[in-house]
């Protein structure tokens, strides 16, 4: 063969690997791409306890939801709730599973909804959950997991990944922190003393609700929350088919009633 045929040859053989390669690298990310699901049809409802597992939190909530006819799921948090925030969104992962319907509205108390960020960011939650709201969830960490971070056996993982810069929400946060696919909410309290300082609450792209800002003068404390009726009229309302709404100090009482 001659050296022009050679180099002829190996040029196409160049061009057909970078064509063959272009078309595997667009299959891969077809793959990955969120395919948003329909916001006028509710699923079911996930609830995400938080740090430890306690799923008894969630009871008046979940009792509230079902008398809608919500069906609706308390997620178990593998071993104590107190390990890694992956395997907890597995858990979630496999409710939705579960779960069974198109889409699954998703409610992440405390930890729980930093555990929903994982999922939809790392484990495909984008093209399963319609709706995500989190409840006082440390989202950029708390000041008392950085506490009791020196102190060995105080601070299990979860605990450590949740303190404030830790490598887990440094990723975690890197760049969109409301990913495609769901509507977002979250709703705090400015008297959180667990959740330090409450603004780490604060979700970009979220829709932002502060208990106070809705019902002034309010005592809510971080466990209080998914037991105060007007938290819990929030949720309900925020998990109709509807857009997801800002409330305003004029829907306090609303609300407050839309709890029963």
């Amino acid at each position: 063969m001659s050296p022009r045929r050679r180099a002829l040859l190996l040029a196409v053989c160049a061009l057909l690997v970078a064509a063959l390669a272009a078309v595997g690298l667009a299959a891969l990310r077809s793959d990955r791409e969120v395919r948003p699901v329909a916001q006028d049809q509710p699923g079911a409802v996930l609830l995400v306890p938080g740090y430890g597992g306690m799923t008894s939190s969630l009871a008046m909530l979940q009792h509230r939801l079902e008398r809608d006819g919500r069906q609706v799921r308390v997620v178990a948090l593998p071993g104590d709730g107190t390990g890694d925030i992956a395997d907890a969104a597995r858990a979630v992962d496999a409710a939705a599973d579960a779960a069974g319907t198109p889409s699954v509205d998703v409610v992440g108390y405390s930890a729980g909804g930093v555990i929903a960020r994982y999922w939809v960011k790392e484990l495909g939650g984008g093209s399963r959950a319609r709706r995500v709201v989190t409840l006082g969830s440390p989202h950029h960490g708390t000041q008392l997991a950085a506490t009791g971070a020196p102190f060995a056996g105080l601070c299990p993982l979860m605990c450590q990944q949740l303190v404030p810069g830790s490598r887990f929400l440094r990723h975690l946060d890197d760049g969109d922190e409301t990913p495609a696919g769901p509507q977002w909410l979250s709703l705090w309290t400015s008297q959180d003393e667990v959740v330090t300082p409450p603004q780490t609450a604060r979700l970009n792209g979220a829709v932002e609700v502060v208990v106070q800002d809705v019902c002034a003068g309010i005592d809510v404390s971080h466990g209080g929350l998914p037991t105060t009726p007007v938290v819990v009229g929030i949720v309900v309302q925020s998990l109709t088919s509807g857009p997801v709404p800002a409330p305003a100090a004029a829907d306090c009482a609303r609300l407050t009633a839309l709890s029963r």
